[in-house]
């Protein structure tokens, strides 16, 4: 049984649909759209890499990345794509899947049999439930949960990669979708990758409420996320968002400030290690499913902790 595994991006989870792959078959295939990333592939025990090259794949381009896979596919007739279940991930297998007429299993966490059927458990609900279901599919297609493959073995490394070039047929009008621009990120910590978040919604009440939640991010090494909330009322931009609609973060701690924790928020921060809430209200779906929490006004609480970590800070002859 031959299964592929698509790098998108370059999403850390990588790994996670290798080992996925890996524990239903040896006969496991990279698939690349930057030819610089085989030399990683002997460590994780990949024997075969399709390097998939053409002018309008240069860049991002969901849509011919799509057809692109979608003719290695039909060269190849492995029984299964995967791919990490990142932003990029989902969208050019949505696509993958729709040029083959398949259908198409994002974030799972568990994948087993053949094909007919494969028998799968996916995330559901933003996170809130997992749900095992049969996919009657010749070549399923699928993307990996983010973590699915932590506590696997360690895949055996090879002693060289088999690297084979593949130019797709692609016609123009299917660079009508890539990225056309880049911009530099800020310099600071990503909202993503941050151990420590400091995030503010409702309670923070203005713009101005959030300069006390950046100098907490500041002194933690940490980011500032914020709530829809935050966002509708243009207190924040849309890239600081945490949530359903927004980013889903797994930092070390996670400090909710004036955060009521609805659903669509707790999905993108439930996968904290920690959470600190700090709020009024001692009802709070955030404060009940805390790990920590704080009732109080958080312009009261946040300066106070900020003295006390300046004063031991100072105490102990670190700067900041």
């Amino acid at each position: 049984m031959l299964l592929l595994v698509v790098q998108v991006d370059d999403h850390p989870a990588w790994l996670d649909a290798v080992q996925l792959a890996r524990g239903l078959t040896d006969d496991v295939h990279a698939v690349l759209f930057d030819a610089s990333r085989a030399d990683e592939l002997a460590k994780q025990g990949i024997k075969a890499a399709h390097v998939v090259e053409h002018d309008v794949l240069s860049d991002y381009a969901p849509e011919a990345y799509g057809e692109a896979l979608a003719q290695l596919v039909g060269e190849l007739q492995p029984s299964g794509v995967l791919a990490v279940g990142s932003e990029k991930g989902n969208e050019v297998m949505a696509h993958l899947a729709a040029r083959m007429r398949a259908p198409f299993a994002a974030n799972c966490t568990q994948i087993s049999g053949t094909g007919r059927p494969w028998l799968i458990t996916r995330i559901r609900g933003g996170g809130m439930l997992l749900e095992d279901a049969e996919m009657d599919a010749g070549c399923g297609v699928f993307t990996v949960q983010p973590g699915a493959g932590t506590g696997a073995e360690t895949p055996s490394t090879v002693d060289q990669v088999d690297v084979r070039r593949f130019t797709p047929d692609l016609r123009d009008e299917l660079a009508r979708t890539r990225v056309i621009e880049r911009t530099e990120q800020e310099a600071g910590v990503s909202l993503a990758t941050a151990d420590v978040v400091v995030s503010g919604g409702r309670g923070v009440g203005s713009a101005e409420g959030y300069r006390v939640l950046e100098e907490l991010a500041d002194l933690l090494g940490g980011a500032v996320g914020c709530s829809r909330v935050a966002t509708n009322n243009g207190w924040r931009p849309h890239s600081d968002q945490v949530g359903l609609t927004g980013t889903k973060v797994a930092p070390k701690l996670y400090i909710a400030c004036g955060i009521s924790g609805a659903t669509q928020h707790w999905v993108g921060c439930m996968d904290a290690k920690a959470i600190l809430a700090i709020n009024t209200d001692p009802d709070a779906p955030m404060v009940t499913r805390s790990t920590y929490s704080v009732i109080g006004d958080l312009h009261e609480v946040l300066p106070a902790v900020i003295a006390e970590i300046r004063a031991r800070n100072a105490s102990a002859g670190t700067s900041g």
